[in-house]
């Protein structure tokens, strides 16, 4: 490796370890609530590791888990709630995210990773995909971003590419619409960096079909585990195993169903104050990694998609009650 090549590594590193700070703050602000109880305060540095070990453990979590706690009494048998599917729902529209204009007023203050891709932006995801799962999604190359946004960037600076996690090759994921997804891929000294990036805005919700169905849940779960709010919010980590049966695929297919709700500040305060949640994580055949945010008001959200998706009573009781320690 002769010098130059030592600085071009070096600087994408740099670019790297920047951005995998900022994954950090991503990941809990996307499964964290924006409004926490007075009682517990979700430590910054275990919110990230809770999520990065559950990505890393995958599949062999229930085993660990069942090792160091020793047999589990038998987990009931879920009841299968029969969905009836619903005709249309009031939709939930959710804009073209909002530029800064040409004085700078309306950029993000608290900006998250994002890259401009076809005149859009494109925000991290929620969804969480291993560096050496990568490669498989990987699809043609689309660019290669320039960096140079931040909390200060005007209108001008939101051009083609332009991207606030540098330097990086930008391309169309395997599977997947590149009107909704798109990935960043990057490979050093061996070392694969991958971060998954959706369009979550410019869109209309007419059901849950209409965000859940990008996601490419059904039919498609190989495994699954979920955490309790306690476990989730004070990072212990405390992942136990889902069984991928009917039980879940008819959940999901209600999921499918729901009818979507638009967030405002008085349902997040609402939600957000109380401590009845469940989080569940999905891995899909192709390694993917989705979370999912279950409140005890039968609501359910992906990330921080500015809707919630209400799941018909019987079939979300149903599976809530599946989720029991």
């Amino acid at each position: 490796m002769n010098e130059e090549q030592f600085k071009q590594n070096y600087k994408k590193a740099v670019d790297h370890m920047k951005a995998n700070e900022q994954m950090k703050k991503r990941v809990e602000k996307s499964l964290n609530s924006q409004h926490q109880g007075p009682k517990r305060q979700r430590k910054p540095l275990y919110i990230a590791a809770s999520v990065v070990i559950a990505a890393s453990i995958g599949l062999a979590a229930p085993s660990v888990w069942q090792e160091f706690n020793g047999p589990t009494a038998p987990t009931p048998t879920p009841q299968v709630a029969e969905v009836t599917p619903v005709a249309s729902f009031d939709p939930v529209v959710i804009p073209k995210m909002e530029l800064p204009d040409s004085q700078g007023k309306g950029a993000m203050a608290d900006m998250v990773q994002l890259v401009v891709y076809g005149g859009n932006v494109y925000t991290q995801s929620p969804t969480l995909l291993e560096g050496a799962n990568a490669l498989n999604l990987r699809g043609e190359k689309l660019g290669t971003t320039t960096g140079g946004i931040n909390e200060l960037s005007g209108q001008d600076k939101y051009t083609e590419l332009a991207s606030n996690i540098g330097e990086a090759d930008i391309y169309a994921v395997n599977g997947y619409d590149k009107d909704f997804r798109i990935m960043s891929y990057t490979e050093i000294d061996g070392q694969v960096y991958a971060q998954l990036f959706d369009k979550n805005n410019g869109i209309t919700i007419s059901s849950g079909a209409d965000l859940i169905g990008k996601l490419h849940l059904e039919g498609n779960i190989t495994s699954a585990q979920w955490e309790t709010f306690d476990s989730w919010n004070n990072g212990l980590q405390q992942l136990q195993p889902l069984a991928a049966d009917e039980a879940l695929d008819s959940f999901i297919s209600a999921l499918s169903a729901a009818k979507p709700i638009a967030t405002s500040p008085e349902l997040e305060e609402n939600l957000y104050g109380k401590e009845d949640r469940k989080i569940i994580y999905l891995t899909l055949e192709d390694k993917t990694q989705v979370p999912l945010v279950l409140f005890g008001e039968g609501l359910v959200r992906y990330g921080n998609v500015p809707a919630f998706l209400e799941v018909e009573k019987g079939a979300f009781q149903s599976f809530w009650n599946s989720l029991s320690e």
